[in-house]
This record gives C-alpha cells, structure tokens and sequence, in this order.
C-alpha cells in the first residue's frame, strides 16, 4: 500500500510541477480529495483480502483464511446442493432436491495472537420447513507459539476424518461418511476451552475440555441426539478429549483421539441418577500419492447405565457401537491432460457399523465420481446401496450434487 501511495503522490509532482507556486487553493483541495477517496478505496479493498487457500490449525482451506491475514476482518464460506433419486427399495420415498447448506465464515484477527473465528450456517434454504440457523462454531485463539495455543468458546469436537474438515471440496459423495455421522455424530460442536500445538516435526496434538453430551437425546441409532450444541447446554457433566495426528512422510496422515465424559448431566432416568459414562474411541489414516488417494477410519463408542437409558428415552440405547470405513478415489485426469489443474476421481466407499443389542446395523457400498473445474468448485455424483440387517425398506439412492467453497 506504501508504494502506491507514494506513487500517487508522484504523479501529483510530476504533472503539477508548479503546484505550490501556481495552483489555486481549490485546485490543491480538489487534487488532495483524489488521493483521500484513492486511499479510502484501498483501504476498503483490503478489509476483506483474499488468501491462500490452505487448512490451518485443523480448519478447513475456507475456515484458515483469517489465520492467514495480518489484521483485520476475513470472509469465506462453502455451500452444497444435491438431487436425490430414491430407486430399488424405494419404500414409499420421493425424490428430493435440496440446498443443503450455506455457510458464512467470518473471522477478525485483532492481534498477531488472539483471532476470533466463526460458522454461521443456514440449513435447507429456510427456517420455514425444517430449516435452520446455526452457529456452527466460534472460538477465540490465543496463538502463544509452536507448541502451545488456547482456544476458547464454541468449539468442533476434535475427533474423526471430518467433523473439523466438513467443507464440500474435502470428502468424496454427496453424504459425508455415514460412520462420522451417527458413531462420531459430525458435525459436531460444543462449548469449552483447550490447547493445541505441535510437540515435534509432524507430531500435533490438541487437548479439549468441554461440555458433555446429554444422553435424553440418546436413541437406537447412538448418540447423535445427544450434542447440545452450545444452546443453553447442561453444564453438569464435562468431558475431556485427546487427539494427535502425526505426519511422518509427505501424503501420509495418521491419527488417533478419545472422548471420555459423563452424559447424566444431573438427571434421572427411570427414577434414578446415573452417569451415562461415555467413550468414543477413534483412529483413522490418510495416504495422497500421484493421484491416488486411500483413507480409512475404525471407531468405537460404550455407553454405561444403558438400561435406564433406555428405558427412560422409550427404545433400545446400544451399549457399544462400532462402526468403520474404507475409501480409495484417484484422480484419472492427468493421465489424459498432463499438466491440468482440473481434477477427475472415481471413488469407492465401504462402511459399516454395528450397534450391539439393536436392529439398527447397517453396510453401506458408495461409489461415484468428484469433478473440480477448479480447486474450489466441486461437481458430484454417486450411489449409495444400503443393506440394513433386520430392514428391508431402506431405500438405494442416486445423488447428484454441487459444492464450493470461498
């Protein structure tokens, strides 16, 4: 900005040689509001900066963009919409079409230390019909250093491939992974505070406390009902969460974390108290070479006092549900147009998860194909084969879709 300013002043001094001696007071006012308004303008231009696209922290590329300013406020945000074709096993499904999400990051970096950063997401295109506003995280950081940072507020759970990095662009489908829906119920968020760094070259770690799930909102299919979201939570019961992820060659990401927390928040259930002690287990690895792309994730959730549960809730709670998954995707376009920035993967997704003492087990088979015109654009198309073991209706799909980010 510098350098333009002292260009402007430059062409002042170059065509108004005998400013000083010659011009008019109304002439020199005239030409000082030309480089007021020019100034204005780049100011307004760089409020709102591009940046890198790159995932920082544990963000994904859209929600690292204020990490990547020197001061100021940051924009971006993502959105997908798809198609649904209900086919073979219909069981009385319609088709559908939906705007799924639209999200608004908005970030500040008020210092070189403390950032604010925020998810603002409305669902289904409006309130009206089971859609909703959100606020899907918002966390201050305190950037300390290399190995140890505080973040405070409403935060993402640490745990899975991708409740931190849920933006479109990032996973293979229509659907995010079925087993990091309902074992680790993404996307998933609460309040509480935490520490997070990088303990050796490639080796991070983050270590949250917060707010503990509520197991009314437990059910046959885990514990997805049971995130309170940071909407006049009970604060009861805190839970503590570890995870590291170690990156010991180029494309290749392994890592690991666990939740260990309370869900009774101070209620009864069947007449009693209990603790409803929870656990969640995960570890999962990703490997990117030349185009081929292979990740997989095993999960492992136990819930104590189940029987209350249960019976408090009105239907079977599982005490241990498992759930994994495989993927491999490779990108074929190269091998067509060497050189390209386009990008052009069939994909293939197995998932299963079982919950111990319910009928509600399920196998899922994906496969499909994600085409980006450009890095933050992505074009989509698969189907989904689901085989539930004690039900036959469970509808096949055919999704079309598109996804951006910004």
């Amino acid at each position: 900005m510098s350098k333009r300013i002292i260009g402007l002043v430059g062409l002042l001094l170059v065509f108004s040689p005998h400013l000083a001696i010659s011009a008019s007071l109304e002439e020199l006012e005239r030409r000082l509001n030309i480089v007021t308004a020019e100034l204005q303008k780049m100011k307004n231009e760089s409020a709102v900066s591009e940046a890198e696209y790159q995932s920082i922290y544990g963000f994904g590329p859209a929600a690292s963009k204020v990490y990547t300013l020197s001061r100021g406020l940051s924009i971006g945000g993502y959105g997908e919409a798809r198609y649904t074709n209900y086919v073979s096993d219909q069981g009385g499904k319609q088709d559908q079409a939906d705007f799924l999400r639209f999200v608004l990051y908005t970030g500040y970096k008020f210092t070189d230390s403390i950032v604010l950063n925020s998810e603002i997401e409305f669902e289904h295109a409006s309130t009206e019909d089971d859609g909703a506003v959100s606020l899907e995280f918002s966390n201050l950081d305190f950037l300390l250093g290399k190995r140890f940072n505080l973040r405070a507020g409403l935060m993402l759970i640490p745990l899975g491939i991708t409740n931190e990095l849920h933006e479109p662009t990032l996973f293979h489908g229509n659907d995010r992974p079925l087993v990091e829906r309902y074992v680790i119920p993404t996307t998933w968020r609460e309040m509480g505070v935490g520490a997070f760094g990088e303990l050796a070259e490639g080796l991070e770690y983050k270590l949250y406390l917060v707010n503990g799930l509520d197991a009314t909102g437990f059910d046959g299919k885990g514990i997805r009902g049971g995130r309170q979201d940071g909407s006049k939570s009970l604060a009861e019961d805190w839970a503590v969460i570890a995870r590291l992820d170690y990156e010991p060659l180029l494309g290749l990401n392994l890592g690991a974390g666990a939740y260990l927390g309370n869900s009774g928040q101070g209620q009864e259930f069947a007449g009693r108290e209990v603790d409803a002690f929870t656990r969640i287990y995960e570890a999962h690895v990703q490997y990117k070479v030349s185009g081929l792309e292979l990740k997989a994730l095993g999960s492992l959730v136990r819930i104590d006092d189940t029987d209350a549960v249960s019976a408090e809730v009105g239907e079977a709670v599982a005490e241990r549900i498992s759930g994994w998954y495989g993927e491999v995707a490779y990108d074929v376009l190269p091998l067509f147009v060497p050189g390209t920035d386009q990008y052009l993967a069939p994909f293939a997704r197995y998932e299963q998860i079982d919950y111990r003492g319910t009928d509600e087990d399920v196998d899922l088979l994906v496969c499909g194909i994600s085409y980006k015109p450009t890095p933050n654009v992505v074009v989509k198309a698969d189907y989904r084969n689901f085989n539930n073991k004690n039900r036959a209706d469970t509808a096949d799909e055919v999704n079309l879709g598109i996804g951006f980010i910004f």
